[in-house]
């Protein structure tokens, strides 16, 4: 448990310094165990980039905060839902600005397409650059239960992440660390794919 408390708090300062957790956005889970479920998350409402490990707090399958101090976050359902439906070990979410925007110009298309890219093969499954993948984007709700069901639609098309209008990236995997290469490549891609639409090009 203390080397988990040790590897999250690392991660999560790492993705502030990367611009994408400002402030206090952003919510970062680790399954601390699988029976019973327990996760270990950091705690809502803080500021992401001074989290220490004995700050984060544990969390049940219902999402009730069993020990530490402080709030789950009101995201904690849908945290539970993608571990649920994958089998991930972590989920971690980003605010970056070209997720953000880019899950909410590119919503009434369903998905932004990643195609043809090198770092492509950062994702679990993918043996070439020769390839498309299309990171699905769900309507934003504050009825977590309605969200969840939603993200739940559209998980076993996702290459390991998904997008909420107007909220950011949800990406996971086996473990924090494969949760985090995701995390990388999949916002790596997303601001390539932002900026390219910028310059107007399809190349």
């Amino acid at each position: 448990m203390v080397q988990a408390a040790e590897e999250l708090s690392a991660t999560i300062k790492l993705l502030h310094r990367r611009g994408w957790c400002d402030g206090t956005g952003g919510n970062f889970s680790v399954v601390a165990s699988r029976e019973p479920l327990r996760l270990l998350m950091a705690p809502s409402g803080v500021d992401k980039g001074s989290v220490q490990p004995e700050d984060l707090i544990e969390v049940n399958s219902s999402g009730d905060v069993i020990r530490g101090v402080g709030k789950a976050s009101a995201e904690t359902l849908l945290h539970l839902r993608i571990i649920h439906c994958c089998r991930a070990g972590a989920v971690l979410h980003t605010h970056s600005l070209s997720g953000t925007l880019l899950s909410r110009t590119e919503l009434d298309k369903g998905s932004v397409t990643l195609e043809g890219w090198e770092m492509l093969k950062g994702i679990k499954g993918v043996t070439t650059h020769n390839t498309r993948v299309n990171v699905p984007i769900i309507a934003n709700s504050q009825d977590l239960q309605t969200l969840s069901e939603a993200a739940a639609g559209r998980m076993s098309e996702a290459p390991h992440g998904l997008l909420v209008s107007g909220h950011g990236l949800y990406a996971w995997g086996d473990d924090l660390r494969e949760a985090r290469r995701h995390t990388e490549i999949l916002e790596f891609l997303l601001e390539l794919t932002w900026r390219q639409s910028l310059l107007g090009s399809h190349s």
